[in-house]
């Protein structure tokens, strides 16, 4: 099995022993990415609008799309999304960002609903599983 590192510049330094994503070929040809899960934090770890789940999950999505792109994949390829929400009422300003991004594909999913993000502010974390 041959991973590769994912970690577009411009985006925070991942903190702790991790990587923004893991990039694993497949026996007989293509590639699984596994992103880790994204918080609404800017370069300087400051968090992207406290409290805000849209304008959070936006942010998050976007550097998703940095993720992806650099591995070479797009939003198409995206087949498991898992969301973390400090408040399940969030739920709507969540899935309406989400649906932009992710439009007609319709990839698997897992909702949970948590007391808190590792970071105070943070009210949305997403991760997601690519294939291409």
């Amino acid at each position: 099995m041959i991973k590769t590192l994912v970690h577009p510049a411009g985006q925070a330094a991942p903190r702790g022993a991790y990587s923004p994503a893991v990039n694993v070929a497949l026996p007989g040809g293509g590639t699984m990415l596994f992103v880790t899960g994204q918080l609404s934090r800017a370069p300087d770890g400051s968090v992207v609008a406290p409290f805000d789940a849209t304008a959070q999950t936006e942010y998050i999505f976007n550097l998703i799309g940095e993720i992806i792109a650099a591995a070479g994949m797009d939003f198409a390829d995206i087949v498991r999304v898992q969301t973390y929400l400090t408040d399940m009422a969030d739920f709507p300003k969540f899935s309406a960002v989400r649906d932009r991004h992710l439009g007609a594909s319709r990839p698997a999913s897992t909702l949970l609903e948590v007391k808190g993000l590792a970071h105070l502010g943070c009210c949305v974390e997403v991760e997601v599983t690519a294939m291409k």
